[in-house]
């Protein structure tokens, strides 16, 4: 009888939630860029690391959507979740954080960007990148010549790598900025990089007339490596850095194209770190550092033949 009535009170305590073992966490990964190789990586490792933490993760894309994915968020603060993750600019979708916020739910950046509504961002230091890719072409071109710029200005974590380009380029008496181009995203910045890079090469029709392609990351990169092959103007040299390391771009450095070096970013790193920082804050931890920075690396030609 008396195990009977200890089974009993147990079976209560558990229907009335004051069970031994609490409900996981559920976390929502909220984007507009599930399509680019590099987010697609850093939420299929957070995935990764949220289900070893045992964790619910919901992944919602909005497809470039900005207006949409403010919506998203506006109703995911509706439902009582432990936290969000973000990769995207937190200044374009501030009235989402603002619902999050007011409805108790803590917003984490990955890869976004720092903003005061959010516990803090994980990301790599884009200055950091920006300076070792703009640095190997001066190098390459022995401090002389005409560079094409691929830049992305509203996007934080982007537009940081354009500006530091900028000021190296501009620092190098003998460089010049013969464009600055933001890519179309129309059918992908691929695409549309490689369509403004025909116009380019259409305008400077002589050969030896472009050096240098820098491409804030790797897409563009590669559509300008596409529209330089098409063209029949390899053998001018035109050196091509990007930033990302994707596959596409390691196999073009690998077999010695024009595209010569990017920067892979630790995307695993990133959602591991951030999945980390989410579980010490709702532990109870006090986050106090705005940006945490996972550390890159430049990749060449004799990187990958190692």
């Amino acid at each position: 009888m008396r195990k009977f009535s200890l089974l009993l009170v147990i079976l209560l305590l558990t229907v009335a939630g004051v069970g031994f073992a609490q409900d996981a966490p559920t976390v929502a990964v909220m984007t507009p860029f599930l399509a680019q190789p590099g987010t697609q990586i850093m939420v299929e490792n957070f995935e990764a690391a949220a289900m070893e933490k045992g964790w619910s993760v919901n992944v919602i894309d909005t497809n470039e959507d900005i207006a949409a994915l403010v919506s998203r968020m506006e109703d995911v603060a509706l439902q009582g979740l432990d936290a969000i993750i973000i990769n995207v600019d937190p200044t374009q979708v501030e009235p989402g954080l603002h619902a999050a916020v007011d409805a108790g739910i803590p917003v984490f950046g990955l890869d976004s960007g720092a903003h005061p509504l959010l516990v803090t961002n994980v990301t790599s230091n884009g200055y950091t990148m920006a300076a070792e890719t703009a640095t190997y072409v001066v190098d390459r071109l022995s401090g002389a010549g005409n560079v094409i710029m691929f830049i992305f200005e509203p996007y934080p974590p982007v537009q940081k790598r354009g500006a530091i380009a900028r000021a190296i380029f501009e620092n190098t008496p003998d460089i010049t900025i013969a464009d600055a181009i933001t890519p179309s995203f129309d059918n992908g910045p691929l695409e549309g990089a490689r369509n403004a890079m025909e116009a380019v090469l259409l305008a400077h029709p002589d050969a030896g007339s472009i050096q240098a392609v820098w491409a804030a990351w790797d897409d563009p990169a590669l559509g300008a490596l596409q529209a330089i092959e098409d063209a029949g103007r390899v053998d001018e040299g035109i050196v091509i850095v990007g930033i990302d390391a994707t596959e596409q771009a390691r196999d073009a450095i690998a077999r010695g194209s024009n595209f010569e070096a990017t920067v892979a970013q630790d995307f695993a790193g990133m959602a591991q770190k951030v999945a980390d920082l989410v579980e010490s804050h709702l532990g109870g931890a006090n986050i106090t550092q705005v940006n945490h920075y996972v550390p890159a690396n430049l990749v060449t030609q004799a990187d990958l033949g190692e």
